[in-house]
């Protein structure tokens, strides 16, 4: 006997799109620097972007006046991994041209013979990184994303079978900060405008608005981990349950709540042992919080990692690191490699740095300004011996001794470096030597007997690169 009752009609895709990227506009209208506003697009010239440009630009044009008007770009990251990229390029600038807006591009060069099975993880890096440039480049502020439901959904089941925990499981934000570099005046935020809709709807305002987009060959290759959850897990699940790429992504809402408690939490129990200034840990009493509390440690040794901007350890990993701590002498020295970074044990602090090699840069002499009571190297000597070529750049051999005042004695580096609690890591400055003396370390001072303070003078400077 058929059923007598009507499908429940599906609201128009076009509601909830329309909102979203009403609320995109806004961004761009936010003028927080008192330059004209201006948002970005990342434009890979698939449906899910072309659905969000052209979203963004009809409402642009709609329901915005003159004085409130965002400058929209679209920013395409050319990766160079599949034949027909050029082709993309050109389709996405000529569309970007349609819609009167700026259009800029990177291109990429990813080494697929160099850990072939990571090339997903590296592209998405190296794609962000360029982002950025390009909004730093631009004056962007806000960079928007059209990372959908269904890729929510995908996240979330990737990081479970990675065994992520929480912070992993939250998956994608609708919004978060840009790491940029110290030199960019303004931050970046990255927006997901899209993440509450599903591809469904999106292909049905493609359908109606007659869109054109890219189909990346790519995406239909099992071998990515993404694919065959997208080919093969989701639809399995949508038949055991209706809804679970919705559910999904509801979840990974749910814990992204949940982990700004975990967050809360690690900011409570980490005040006497977590000193935000130097963004370091005191190890003896992150130890004593292990010993009662395992958990509330290791989120905030988790916590600690996310701050420095740092990939979340495996299980495995964080017991290892927990052993190191728990067999080290007071006096000890560890150093774990992290997401390319070096996590090191010194004087009973943790803290996370770059990997140790020497430091690039070069010695300059500044002049000291006339009357002033400073010493400095007389400039006669100083211009006789590069002219010489007695100026010599050295690395720290060993033994190498040094007097910085007037009263002390000379001492050896080692013992400089300690005085001035300068980490092992750090002590490979480079060494200035005039007529083949030891005149300047980098981070430590010139050397006392050769200072003069009548005359014209000039003092060494390190300046890194």
């Amino acid at each position: 006997m058929a059923s007598s009752r009507k499908p429940i009609p599906r609201p128009k895709p076009t509601v909830g799109l329309a909102q979203s990227t009403r609320d995109a506009l806004r961004l761009g209208a936010d003028n927080r620097t008192g330059a004209p506003p201006q948002l970005a697009i990342a434009f890979s010239g698939g449906l899910d972007s072309v659905v969000l440009l052209d979203s963004i630009c009809r409402l642009h044009q709609a329901h915005t006046t003159k004085s409130d008007k965002p400058s929209i770009f679209a920013f395409h990251i050319h990766h160079g991994l599949q034949k027909a990229a050029d082709e993309w390029l050109l389709f996405c600038e000529a569309l970007a041209k349609k819609y009167k807006i700026g259009f800029d591009f990177r291109l990429l060069h990813i080494d697929t013979k160099l850990n072939p099975g990571n090339i997903e993880a590296r592209a998405r890096a190296a794609r962000y990184e360029a982002l950025t440039e390009l909004c730093a480049y631009h004056g962007v502020q806000d960079l928007l994303l059209a990372h959908h439901q269904n890729d929510q959904a995908e996240t979330v089941l990737l990081q479970l079978l990675r065994g992520a925990g929480v912070a992993g499981l939250s998956s994608m934000p609708e919004s978060r900060a840009l790491a940029t570099s110290t030199e960019q005046t303004s931050s970046i935020t990255l927006w997901r405008p899209l993440l509450r809709l599903s591809r469904d709807e999106l292909e049905a305002y493609a359908r109606e608005h007659k869109l054109k987009w890219i189909e990346d060959p790519s995406n239909r290759s099992s071998k990515y981990r993404r694919n065959a959850i997208r080919k093969s897990i989701l639809p399995k699940l949508e038949s055991i349950q209706p809804g679970a790429t919705a559910n999904l992504a509801r979840s990974a809402d749910m814990l992204a709540q949940a982990q700004q408690l975990l967050d809360r939490l690690a900011q409570q129990d980490g005040k006497k042992i977590n000193n935000t200034k130097t963004n370091t840990l005191s190890v003896q009493p992150l130890l004593a919080l292990n010993a009662s509390d395992p958990a509330a440690a290791n989120n905030l040794l988790r916590y600690w990692l996310k701050v420095a901007g740092l990939a979340m350890p495996s299980y495995e990993r964080l017991q290892a690191w927990w052993l190191d701590l728990q067999q080290a002498r007071s006096d000890a020295k560890l150093e774990w490699l992290h997401d390319e970074c070096s996590i090191r044990l010194w004087r009973g602090q943790l803290q996370i740095g770059a990997s140790a090699k020497p430091e690039e840069g070069e010695w300059t002499f500044v002049s000291v300004p006339t009357g002033s009571a400073q010493g400095g190297l007389p400039a006669a000597w100083i211009t006789k011996s590069k002219k010489t070529g007695a100026v010599e750049f050295r690395e720290r051999s060993g033994a190498e001794r040094l007097q910085v005042s007037a009263s002390g004695p000379r001492k050896t580096l080692k013992n400089l470096y300690q005085e001035n609690a300068v980490p092992p890591w750090q002590r490979q400055a480079p060494l200035l030597y005039i007529d083949g003396e030891l005149i300047a370390v980098a981070g430590i001072g010139v050397s006392y007997p050769h200072l003069v303070c009548t005359g014209r003078r000039m003092l060494p400077e390190w300046k890194p690169l």
